[in-house]
Formats: structure tokens, C-alpha cells, sequence
């Protein structure tokens, strides 16, 4: 896990090294073990490292072997955030002679120069490539399948930028940070934003497994590659489907523990990671670190007493963090500072503890269960959106949260144009309608908030997130398995609940479980006499509330009022930070009452 970026100029000169810095330093919390540089004719690339595999000889850039170009001797330069956990198995299939580290990424860099685009498909990892290749002076940009690792990228009169986030062009000057209010209006209504553009005006994202090319400074080309698909699906039995995702889980699971540090994984005693410490159980010779959050004296379901029972079951090494009303009014700034790719998923403040605390007791790799909902069809809003409108069903996210409140200055028409767009896509492709709503998820909701939040939250903590469901091997699977084998009667992820009752019978897979809660409201709730005028006054709600009716909106109570102040409080002190550029220092009321 790394942070990288770089320009590619128009006009032909070298980049400046001064914008090269600001960026590189940006990313430090990425990569604090070590930075790499490369520019030469019109390419510049930084790199900053957090050493996971080869600690001591994989550094970056990475260079092909020598080729010949005009004359010249020129090298392919790699830079690369992410891992690839098949690179031992690529490593023998290309030749271990033809390696110069023991690095993971390496594997990508020969791969791309025996396969070019079409690497691919070879590929079983997270990952977010930079390639420089000057046998053509093009600049070739690359992102994982479902978007596990972020890139940005912005395009202006110094030429094509791209990063790891969005704040490290903000930090070199090369982008002034200004709202595009029909993406901050998806923003509000879903509590995340979806397709290539982002909040910022001029910054854009390669959406999942996207391929962009880039010459003289412009993008040429880009190509998206068809990742999921329905051709083919499984047609075992149950004990065939049992068997053979034993097997995928297995492997799957087996490569995403190969690292040279120590490693643990976040524990909630659900279904996903209840199966991934299952597994890791079986498959580590010492007990494995496993982390679990709750919240005391709330009204908010704590996972913790079953969790500890399970990790008990299973050998653990069981870590309790607490998350208090202290906490929350405390952290959030310090996290929001962090989440310059606005994501209001409650998720965001206890994941960001538990990585604070793993990182406290030396761990640098997390493995977590994001993904296993999204392809083993978890979700309630799966099993409504496939039933008879008569029976109760509707499509996934038809009211934004904001509907029917009155407090925006103007409700936007637009809000869901860039989710139907996508909807719209997916609903055209082959296969059933629960392949079809799983598609639109793994296309918007995953990438676009589960995703980021993970890379967020631990990146800011420097430590590397893994997520084994979305494993491309074991995605595929799960999402060719027939519908009946996702969902049965009021429960999905059916197969893998099975496959959890006679592996640890002690998680009871199919009892009626309850979803991670955080009490955001409740805390809320309790102070919103004094965030109601902190918030109606900042300059980001102004642009777009009543600021008379948010006093009014902060002094009531109810399901869709509390998530609708959350939204609010998260805004304005993003758009404090983040916009107009504001510090982070001191608690929630601070940095409200900052001038």
C-alpha cells in the first residue's frame, strides 16, 4: 500500500519539481517508509512507500530491463499502489530471472512488458498502476476491478496530474479547490458520489478497472474491461457449491496473509468476517489479531461480548476498542480531515479507532470483510428490489435523504442522474435482476463508499487494507452461483451462511442478526441545541440551506432527521477543510466556532 502521483506536461518540458514535492508530500501518511522519484523528458512520477513485501529491496520506481529505443537506452518505470498477491505464482510463469526484487508489484511491471494492456487478466490483487513506457511516450494509468485502490486524476494547462487522493493536487497549487454542486447534491442525498466525476470541479476518478492512456499531456484512450459476467453459471449441487467455495476461500484467503509484517483483521462477529477468522484460524500456525469496536451506554447494538466468545472458539488474540460520545465529538474533525473524498458513512469513526489501535500494537495489514454483502447478495435492499412492487418491493435508493424535509434552499432534480446512469448500464446487461442490482452496487456504492472509507481510515493510520471477498477468483464465483443459492426466504449470502454453520456452528449463521450500528444520532441528539447556529452559519450550508431552518431541524428528533443532521455536521466541517481550506485542530464545537 502506497501513495502515488505525477504529471505528464503538454508542452513537452519536464515537470516541476516543486509541484512533484507538494504532491509527494501530501501523500506521506501513504507511504511513510520511504519515497521514490523518476522524471525524465515529459513524465514525472513520486512514489511513496509503505514497505509490506520485500521491506528492504522494493522501492520505487521500478524498471523494466533495458530496451532499445532510437538508440537510446530507455526502461518501462513503474510506480504502483497496491498489492498483487499472485506475484509468486506470475513470478515462476514469467521467469524469476527476469526479476531484480523479491517486490510484489514487480510482477505487474514484467507482466506489462510481455502482455501489455492485456495484463490484466492476470493479475489477482488491489491495485492503482502508473506505467511509463517510452517506447511510444505514453503514460499508461491503471485501476483494480473494483476500485479497491483510489486514483485521481485532473487535466489543465500544465497537463495531466494524477494521485492517490484528491488532496495532494490541492497541496501543490495545481488544483484551487471549488464545489461542483450537482455532485455535492448526490453527496447529500446518498451520503456518497458515484461515476467518474467528484465533488471537485476539475478532479475526476478512473473508475474501477478503468485503463487510461495518455500522450502529450491529454488522454488518448480509455478502456474498461467487462470483469463480471453471466456466460457461464454454476450449476452444482449444494455440496458441489460448498466444496468448491471451501476451496476458493481457502486460497483466497491464503494469499491475502502473504506479507513480510504483522497482520491481524477487524472482527464484528457477522457472517464475512466470522468466515475470514475462520479461515485465517486455519490457516496461521499463531493466533491472529483480531479487533472489535462497540459503544457503551447507547442504545446501539455492541458487538462485542458474541465476538469475544467466537474469538475465543477460534484461538484469537481478541482486541476490545471502545468508542464513547468523547471519542465522536473529538475525532470527527481529525477524521474528516482525512476523507477528502466525502464519504458520511457512520462506518468512517469506528473504523478509524480500530486502525489507530492497530497500529498502536504494531500491526500494518488488516484483513476486513467489505465485499461479502455486495457479492454473496447480503443486502435487505436486494431481497426488496427483486420482489413484486405488490409485495412490498422498490428499487434501491429511490428517496434521498434530504426528500420531504424542506431545509434545502432548492431540492435538486438531478440528484440520482448519475446512479440511474449507471443503473441504466447494468440493468442491460445479461443474467437475472439480482445479478443486475448486485452489479450496480459493486459499480457505485462499493467503490464509492465502503471502499474509500477503508482506504481512508487506514491509510491515515498507515497501515494496508485487504479485503479477501473481493478477490476477483472468489467474486466470480459468488456472483455466477444461482439466485436461490444468495438468497433464501428473508436471508442472502445463503451459501456462505451454509459453509459458516459447519464451519464454526457457534456464529449461528442463520440467526436474525443485526447490522453494524453506530449511534451517530443519539450523540447528536444530546448536543444539537448547540451544533443547530454552529452549523446553520458555516459557509458551505449556507450555499446550500435555509439557515433558519437548521436550528429547527438540529432540535428535533427520528430516523431520517438524524441522518439528515449528520450529513450537515459532516459537510460543513468538510467544506471547512477541504474548500476553504480550515484546520482540524480541537473537537467538533472548535472547529465550528473557528473564524
Amino acid at each position: 500500500m502506497c501513495g502515488i502521483a505525477g504529471i505528464m506536461t503538454v508542452d513537452g518540458n519536464s515537470p516541476p519539481e516543486d509541484i512533484l514535492t507538494k504532491m509527494s508530500r501530501a501523500l506521506v501518511h501513504r507511504g511513510p517508509d520511504g519515497t521514490g522519484h523518476f522524471n525524465v523528458d515529459n513524465i514525472g512520477v513520486v512514489h511513496r512507500r509503505l514497505a509490506i513485501i520485500d521491506i528492504h529491496g522494493g522501492d520505487q520506481p521500478l524498471f523494466s530491463n533495458e530496451t532499445k529505443l532510437k538508440g537510446a537506452s530507455k526502461k518501462v518505470v513503474l510506480v504502483a499502489n497496491g498489492e498483487i498477491y499472485n506475484h509468486l505464482e506470475l513470478r515462476e510463469k514469467l521467469g524469476s530471472h527476469l526479476f531484480s526484487t523479491k517486490s510484489d508489484c514487480e510482477a505487474a511491471l514484467r507482466l506489462y512488458t510481455k502482455k501489455g494492456l492485456d495484463m490484466n487478466e492476470d493479475l489477482r490483487g488491489m491495485y492503482a498502476l502508473a506505467i511509463y513506457d517510452p517506447r511510444d511516450k505514453k503514460l499508461v494509468l491503471m485501476r483494480d476491478p473494483f476500485g479497491i485502490k483510489p486514483l485521481y486524476y485532473c487535466e489543465n494547462n500544465l497537463g495531466f496530474l494524477f494521485s492517490s487522493e484528491p488532496k495532494a493536487f490541492i497541496a501543490a497549487g495545481a488544483v484551487i479547490p471549488s464545489v461542483d454542486t450537482s455532485v455535492r447534491d448526490e453527496f447529500t442525498q446518498l451520503q456518497f458520489t458515484s461515476g467518474r466525476k467528484t465533488i471537485y470541479k476539475t478532479i475526476r476518478r478512473l473508475l474501477p478497472g478503468e485503463i487510461i492512456i495518455v500522450k502529450g499531456g491529454h488522454i488518448i484512450k480509455k478502456i474498461r474491461p467487462h470483469v463480471l459476467s453471466v456466460q457461464r453459471y454454476f450449476s452444482g449441487t449444494i455440496q458441489d457449491g460448498l466444496e468448491r467455495l471451501e476451496k476458493i476461500l481457502t486460497e483466497t484467503v491464503d494469499i491475502h496473509q502473504r506479507s513480510d509484517v504483522p497482520y491481524g483483521m477487524f472482527f464484528s462477529g457477522g457472517i464475512d468476517s466470522s468466515a475470514l477468522l475462520t479461515m485465517m484460524s486455519r490457516l496461521n500456525s499463531k493466533p491472529v489479531e483480531a479487533l472489535t469496536i462497540g459503544f457503551s451506554g447507547t442504545a446501539a447494538h455492541d458487538e462485542r461480548e458474541f465476538a469475544r466468545t467466537l474469538a475465543n472458539q477460534l484461538g484469537a488474540n481478541h482486541s476490545e476498542v471502545e468508542f464513547s460520545s468523547t471519542d465522536f465529538w473529538k475525532l470527527l474533525p481529525e477524521v474528516i480531515s482525512f476523507m477528502d473524498e466525502p464519504v458520511a458513512d457512520y462506518a468512517i469513526l469506528p473504523t478509524y479507532k480500530l486502525a489507530a489501535e492497530a497500529r498502536r500494537m504494531g500491526l500494518k495489514v488488516i484483513l476486513s470483510g467489505e465485499g461479502g454483502d455486495e457479492i454473496f447478495a447480503g443486502y435487505g435492499r436486494y431481497r426488496r428490489a427483486v420482489r413484486p412492487r405488490i409485495l412490498g418491493g422498490r428499487s434501491m435508493r429511490f428517496k434521498g435523504i434530504f426528500e420531504g424535509l424542506g431545509i434545502l434552499r432548492e431540492f435538486p432534480k438531478g440528484w440520482r442522474d448519475n446512479l440511474a446512469a449507471i443503473e441504466q448500464k447494468k440493468y442491460q446487461m445479461e443474467g437475472t435482476a439480482l445479478q443486475k442490482i448486485q452489479a450496480v452496487d459493486i459499480e457505485s456504492w462499493l467503490p464509492n463508499d465502503l471502499l474509500t472509507k477503508l482506504d481512508r481510515c487506514l491509510m491515515a493510520h498507515s497501515i494496508e487494507g485487504r479485503v479477501p471477498f473481493l478477490d476477483l477468483k472468489l467474486a466470480r464465483f459468488a456472483f455466477q452461483l444461482p439466485d436461490n443459492y444468495k438468497i433464501k426466504g428473508r436471508q442472502g449470502k445463503w451459501l456462505l451462511r451454509r459453509w459458516l454453520e459447519r464451519a464454526l456452528p457457534e456464529s449461528q449463521p442463520f440467526s436474525r442478526k443485526r447490522g453494524f450500528q453506530v449511534p451517530v444520532a443519539e450523540w447528536i441528539k444530546h448536543q444539537g441545541h448547540r451544533l443547530g447556529p454552529l452549523v446553520a452559519k458555516q459557509p458551505g450550508i449556507v450555499d446550500l440551506c435555509q439557515p433558519d431552518k437548521i436550528s429547527t431541524l438540529f432540535s428535533s428528533s427520528g430516523k431520517s432527521i438524524g441522518e439528515a443532521q449528520w450529513i450537515l455536521l459532516f459537510y460543513a466541517l468538510w467544506h471547512q477543510q477541504h474548500i476553504l481550506g480550515k484546520g482540524a485542530d480541537g473537537n467538533v464545537f472548535d472547529v465550528l466556532s473557528s473564524k
